[in-house]
């Protein structure tokens, strides 16, 4: 009886933390994926976010990505601060085999 409680709320909980990712969508921009979130204010990373969940196409995202990395980079050297970089690629979803329809 305890092994299929136990199993019943692991499957509630599958569930949940399913639905949950979800609903916050294909990507969540953080420290951990985007270069220069440390020189990025609270504003700009909600901004960021949603900027990247917009897209559509791999080129737009691509030029999105270089220009958001020049201005990373302008801010980093004005600071005298190093651009952490992030080798994850926000528009990685958007290659050829992914295209939204």
């Amino acid at each position: 009886m305890k092994a299929k409680s136990a199993r019943c709320w692991m499957m509630v909980w599958l569930l949940v933390a399913s639905t949950t990712a979800l609903a916050r969508g294909p990507l969540r921009a953080s420290e951990g994926n985007t270069s220069g979130w440390h020189l990025m204010s609270a504003q700009e990373r909600i901004d960021h976010q949603s900027k990247i969940r917009s897209f559509k196409t791999l080129e737009a995202c691509r030029a999105y990505q270089a220009e958001h990395h020049q201005l990373m980079l302008a801010r980093a050297q004005s600071q005298g601060q190093p651009l952490r970089l992030n080798h994850r690629d926000f528009c990685a979803h958007l290659s050829a085999d992914k295209a939204r329809p």
